[in-house]
């Protein structure tokens, strides 16, 4: 028989049954899997907070969460049960299983200690159970519309300005929406939540899931999973708490989310109020909502319902999940820690919906089996800010010239990703804009900051003493003993990590509760209604950056330390988790001129100045030291505070005249261009630093860069193994957005490319593209390489060049076995000038033979020595139907190209009598040149010969990859190529070699050697170890490089980069008394 009273349920009725079969019950029983949870990541963000929010969020420990989701079977939402008899009892355990008994789901598995299900109701009972289920129905609807009339009472409006008497602000008028995302970007970090702000920036959108606020407990779309517990990060202001009330505000306006019957709010702030008492979970709602007096355990059972439990880091209750007494019993009196943990475990009321907030390092409290979704609260996107300053102010053009400045300080703008500090800057930049004060707008933090604690205090005096406010900087004079007041509450509290005060705290600091309540618009006060036995009033400062500034305040108007500044960046540098780096910028930027002018009417005496150059070329000391990349480019965050940019303006030149590859550029030039690029508004797309020395020290100061880039090109930067394990751990950061990495022509060897593997190894590795092209990788590093990928099939790697290494056919066959497995999903491998041979071709060709299910499509083994029968073996799979390859490249194959190193490109050179300058003797074949005092008469004029510069040019012209090294004698000489239409007549620059944009040399002499190419000419450090440089050139894909060549071994001297547009000949210059012979190879 049906239950009557589910007949003519209205429209979002609560109450649902999910009968299944013993079969279904089997299924999913099988099916269902417990995951690990996601990582700490942040959820919603108070970007939705236009306001003064009204919450602290401080850290707690940090631990480790985990990224995958747990499926939860569905739980039937509202229930509504006739009676006693006829209700097969619910079984407490988290992730119930229901199957069908009489008209109710009956959970099943896992029955708690004396608990038994009660038998199936009679026929003769059904007209008794109808008439109590019309009754529990109308309970019911009562609770509901009286708990949802005082959640909309409470939640509908916020508060600016100051609380109660400040100016209510509907939330629906001023929410805007959250960048809220699925999982998050990564473990807990060390480090200031402001430098999460600032690292997941330029995360791009695309790569990541988004969630609607009121959607959190919907699956997303294909995923028919259940989610009970929701765990929502964010850092300190950036939306949680918002986010809560406007999730509560669209449900009990009908809005959202009607298949829940009731919506509990237990923020952690309030529950701290009683954590020695003890409840039962009913007498616990009674006490914080009277509205549901008369709602019992029966109805709590039989009803969807969901918890929220706020601010997880503002919890001083233990939360021991593992030594808790395991309560099942709903009715039983516990402590309110017991309590908790039971209900978050799904001991306590199983079907009950979960969703919790936190600051990212006190998430890991909750147990990664407990939750089974993880979300981040991001802040504002950039389009999301622009609508808050549109939403908070309502004249256009104000807002649109609020925008624009704030878009003009990059730090402010970052900041704003932060929704109370877009609140903080529209009420200070509004006021400053309307009344059009002639002093300066502020562009810094400390500045901002500084504005917004004199508005306030004008608030306090206009509203609550009735003072006309004329100038608002004397209105500091007046509130001046307790303003020091508070940033003594703030200092001494900040290392404890106290962000939430009680009475007690403000008495112990002298400071007046009904004074502070006064001041509300920095202290806010939560006042609970009056319900159950206790009233109590819980404080906190508006956001976590506000107890900084005030902290920072106090210890600059209080310390009488002529050091205090360079010991507090000390101290910062020392600090493991970043605790003091917002506190260190506002101290630094009180210290300035501009700032103390606004706060003079708190100076006690006129203070003696600290010594500002003192302080800025300490922390440029600072900068140059080997410190983390994250805390270098912090101290250039300190120097903006000092309005000291002058590294940075040194480093946007060289950008801005494209001199950054000629220059020697030192570690803190690096660590300002790392700034520059990482403030950048643009997204960076690509990393060019192939024509830089970058050296290892350089790329540990650029590793925040390539985190946040697309593609690195560090190809010939002078990087060696040293650096591969910090590329490696760039590669496996879930915030890395990595998808090319050039690192071609770099000294890695087996030893670093074997830790670079480390790094594609790792699942979060997104890269696609990897070009380890001439960086002496041998067959052991193919090894390395092969049981990598095998070892992680879901590997996004498609592209792999290991050209110009001694790969030899050894290496090869490794990558042969590589390529039949079925997993192995590169399409596109480079083996030019691997001396890889007949044998190395075979194992290629049998490999592709053998499986279909390859993606290979391009194969490069130009420069290699195939011989016929490999270059036919591997013909043949073009022709091959079920052989995907499509582009092979086997020329320039022969004997010579199996020669160690770049022997195999060698070739034979003549120079060309014809265009030799008459002071120029050729012999031993036109393979020597010797300079003479005396003109040779023996030259037969030519219009092409040289007449001023003593130059020559060999008879070959080049456009693959050539190989030839020249001995030189004598007091000097020049050594380059050029093409064919350089200048011959005269001594203008366009006939000599290097000093134009035809030719590029190397200058060689016995105390000095020189790269130049179009009159600019680049000192090299170390001059050649012999008389003997080698060159080479890869005419495809424009490089020219110099050696010295000794006993054999090549010492790299220079490189040029260029787009080479035609053929290039081998070009000679001579000084007095010199010679040069082409050697033979």
């Amino acid at each position: 028989m049906e239950d009557p009273a589910s007949e003519g349920n209205p429209p979002g009725d609560c109450r649902k049954e999910i009968p299944l079969s013993r079969n279904d019950l089997e299924s999913v029983q099988q099916e269902r899997s417990v995951s690990p949870v996601p990582s700490c990541i942040s959820m919603r963000s108070n970007t939705s907070i236009p306001v003064i929010i009204n919450f602290k969020e401080e850290h707690s420990s940090a631990g480790q969460c985990v990224q995958q989701e747990r499926s939860v079977s569905p739980v039937p939402s509202c229930v509504s049960m006739n009676s006693d008899t006829s209700i097969p009892v619910i079984i407490n355990f988290k992730e119930p299983l229901w199957v069908t008994g009489g008209s109710f789901p009956v959970p099943v598995d896992n029955v708690p200690p004396q608990r038994s299900v009660s038998p199936l109701p009679s026929s003769t009972s059904m007209k008794s159970d109808m008439s109590m289920s019309c009754s529990e129905d109308e309970l019911l609807m009562t609770c509901q519309q009286k708990l949802k009339s005082h959640l909309k009472k409470k939640f509908e409006c916020l508060f600016e300005g100051l609380t109660k008497q400040g100016n209510p602000t509907l939330l629906n008028d001023i929410y805007t929406e959250l960048y809220i995302t699925e999982g998050g970007t990564g473990g807990i970090r060390d480090e200031h939540e402001v430098r999460h702000i600032e690292r997941t920036l330029k995360k791009p959108a695309v790569q990541e899931t988004t969630i609607k606020c009121s959607d959190i407990f919907t699956p997303l779309p294909g995923k028919a999973t259940h989610i009970r517990t929701v765990l929502t990060q964010g850092i300190a202001g950036i939306g949680k708490t918002v986010s809560v009330q406007k999730f509560i505000l669209d449900w009990t306006e009908g809005k959202a989310n009607q298949d829940i019957c009731f919506i509990f709010p237990l923020p952690f702030r309030d529950l701290n109020l009683m954590k020695d008492k003890e409840f039962s979970l009913i007498q616990l709602l009674h006490y914080f909502l009277p509205e549901l007096k008369g709602f019992g355990s029966t109805q709590l059972s039989n009803s969807k319902v969901l918890f929220i439990f706020d601010g997880l880091d503002e919890c001083s209750l233990p939360l021991d999940f593992k030594n808790n007494e395991i309560s099942f019993d709903e009715a039983k009196t516990t402590s309110l820690d017991v309590l908790l943990t039971n209900l978050i475990k799904g001991n306590l009321f199983p079907s009950a919906l979960i969703w919790i907030t936190s600051r990212p390092a006190a998430a890991s409290q909750i147990p990664p089996d407990c939750v089974h979704r993880l979300t981040e609260i991001r802040g504002f996107n950039i389009c999301q800010k622009e609508e808050y300053f549109r939403k908070r102010i309502n004249e256009e053009n104000l807002a649109q010239k609020i925008i624009k400045h704030v878009k003009l300080s990059r730090s402010l703008y970052i900041m704003c990703h932060i929704p109370v500090f877009c609140w903080i800057s529209a009420t200070v930049l509004e006021r400053l804009f309307v009344e059009d004060q002639s002093g300066e707008i502020p562009k810094t933090l400390t500045q901002m900051y500084t504005h917004f604690l004199i508005f306030q205090t004008s608030l306090k005096n206009e509203k609550y003493l009735k003072k006309q406010v004329t100038d608002p900087l004397k209105s500091l004079e007046s509130d001046k003993e307790f303003v020091q007041k508070l940033g003594n509450l703030a200092f001494n509290n900040l290392n404890k990590g106290n962000l939430i005060f009680y009475e007690e705290d403000l008495r112990e600091f002298d400071i007046d509760v009904s004074e502070a309540s006064v001041y509300s618009g920095v202290c806010t006060e939560v006042f609970r209604e009056e319900f159950g036995l206790y009233q109590g009033k819980v404080y906190c400062f508006i956001h976590l950056s506000v107890q900084e500034y005030l902290a920072a305040l106090h210890e600059f108007l209080s310390s009488t330390d002529p050091n205090l500044l360079k010991k507090t960046v000390d101290q910062a540098l020392e600090s493991k988790n970043g605790h003091l780096d917002l506190y260190l910028r506002f101290l630094l930027g009180l210290s300035m001129r501009y700032s103390q002018k606004l706060l003079k009417g708190l100076m006690m005496q006129r203070r003696s100045s600290y010594k500002i150059k003192e302080i800025i070329n300490h922390i440029k000391e600072k900068i140059n030291e080997k410190l983390s990349p994250e805390k270098t480019i912090y101290l250039f965050h300190c120097l903006n505070e000092l309005n000291d940019n002058s590294l940075v303006k040194e480093v946007q030149n060289y950008l801005s005249k494209g001199h950054l590859s000629e220059k020697d550029i030192s570690p803190s030039e690096w660590s300002a261009l790392a700034f520059v690029l990482l403030m950048s508004e643009d997204e960076l797309e690509v990393l060019d630093l192939k024509k830089c020395t970058l050296r290892d020290e350089g790329l540990q100061r650029m590793l925040p860069v390539v985190l946040t880039c697309k593609t690195a090109l560090l190809s010939s930067s002078e990087i060696t193994e040293e650096s591969c394990e910090a590329l490696a751990s760039t590669l496996s950061s879930d915030s890395s957005h990595l998808r090319v990495l050039d690192l071609s022509d770099n000294d890695l060897q087996d030893s670093g490319v074997k830790m670079l593997f480390t790094g594609v190894e790792n699942q979060e590795c997104k890269l696609v593209t990897l070009r380890l092209s001439n960086c002496r990788v041998t067959e052991g590093g193919c090894a390395s390489l092969v049981s990598v990928l095998r070892s992680n099939p879901c590997s996004q790697l498609r592209e792999l060049d290991l050209s110009y290494n001694p790969t030899k056919d050894s290496g090869v066959k490794q990558l042969s076995d590589l390529l039949q497995d079925p997993h192995c999903k590169l399409d596109t491998m480079r083996l030019s000038g691997c001396c890889v041979t007949e044998e190395g071709c075979a194992s290629l060709a049998s490999a592709l033979c053998s499986n279909p299910c390859s993606q290979l499509r391009e194969l490069d083994l130009s420069y290699n020595h195939p011989g016929d029968s490999g270059v036919k073996q591997l013909s043949h799979l073009l022709q091959d139907p079920h052989c995907k390859l499509e582009t092979l490249h086997v020329d320039h194959g022969g004997q010579c190209r199996i020669r160690p190193g770049l022997l195999k490109y060698s070739c034979q050179l003549t120079l060309d009598e014809r265009l030799a300058n008459r002071h120029l003797h050729l012999s031993e074949g036109n393979r020597k040149v010797t300079w003479s005092e005396k003109e040779l008469d023996s030259y037969p004029d030519h219009p092409d010969r040289f007449d001023f510069w003593n130059q020559v040019l060999c008879v070959e012209s080049l456009s693959g990859r050539s190989y030839w090294e020249v001995q030189w004698g004598g007091d000097a000489a020049e050594i380059g190529v050029t093409y064919e239409g350089i200048g011959r007549r005269g001594s203008d620059a366009d006939c000599r070699l290097g000093y134009n944009e035809k030719s590029w040399i190397l200058y060689c002499s016995g105390g000095r050697c020189a790269a130049c190419h179009n009159r600019r000419e680049t000192d090299i450090p170390v001059p050649p170890s012999s008389n003997r440089i080698g060159i080479y050139l890869d005419w495809v894909s424009g490089t020219l490089s110099f050696y010295s060549v000794s006993s054999g071994e090549l010492t790299l001297l220079c490189r040029f980069t260029s787009t080479f547009t035609e053929p290039l000949y081998p070009a000679f210059g001579f000084w007095v008394g010199s010679s040069m012979s082409l050697c033979e190879l």
